[in-house]
């Protein structure tokens, strides 16, 4: 059996798209009908992203941690007590391409690190966008790490001892222990999904924090970034 673990907090904008893209690639027919569950985690939630979820066919835990690495640690035990054999994560505001599952397993690998795509430049400067082109890696070998695209065997998770309970880099933390116990790491660009570049982003320090601290570089001289997910928004 495979599973497909979101983590989600307050995102009842997108985890409809989310879970569909996820369930599209848990069908695949190049996964020959193995099982594969689309298990979401709730965290803190105070809009409908559980019942959405639920809606579009989700298994949904609910929890009250505020911890993006509680909940992808939450969900991939929910996972293993299923029999998973593959752990495979995203997030809620991204969406998986159809053979995203298919690709990961084709990898033949103790992890993989798969690369992402933008759908939506908008909420910031040309500028960024051209940044994230000229710096950004997509193709195979890259060093890139987003938990919105990393898979990893049942077998190699719980011999790194799964995810720290950090609020942010909590993938970076797992894919440094994986590498420390000399698993077998793919850094691919076949598994794809596309992110969002949105400001109101939930971890700290992840994809679209980058972006905006990026942003701050390209901000015409003397303006005010004491608040940069505004001051980006209103240059673009």
């Amino acid at each position: 059996m495979l599973a497909i673990v979101i983590p989600a907090h307050n995102e009842a904008a997108h985890i409809g798209a989310c879970v569909a893209a996820a369930r599209r690639a848990a069908d695949h027919h190049q996964l020959l009908g193995e099982a594969a569950r689309v298990i979401v985690v709730a965290d803190s939630c105070a809009d409908e992203t559980a019942g959405i979820a639920r809606a579009m066919g989700a298994e949904v835990s609910c929890i009250d941690a505020r911890n993006v690495g509680m909940a992808r640690a939450h969900g991939a035990e929910r996972a293993l007590a299923l029999g998973a054999r593959w752990l495979a994560f995203t997030d809620a505001d991204t969406t998986v391409a159809e053979d995203w599952l298919v690709r990961q397993l084709d990898c033949c690998a103790d992890a993989v690190c798969g690369v992402i795509g933008v759908h939506d430049w908008s909420p910031h400067l040309g500028a960024v966008r051209e940044h994230f082109g000229r710096t950004y890696t997509d193709a195979d070998g890259h060093r890139h790490i987003h938990g919105a695209n990393l898979g990893v065997s049942a077998r190699a998770y719980v011999q790194a001892g799964g995810f720290a309970p950090l609020e942010s880099s909590e993938d970076v933390a797992l894919v440094e222990a994986l590498m420390a116990i000399g698993a077998n790491i793919e850094w691919s660009a076949s598994p794809r999904v596309v992110t969002s570049a949105r400001t109101d982003f939930r971890a700290k320090k992840g994809f679209g924090a980058t972006l905006l601290e990026v942003g701050k570089r390209y901000l015409p001289i003397g303006s005010d970034d004491t608040d940069s997910a505004d001051s980006v928004a209103i240059a673009a």
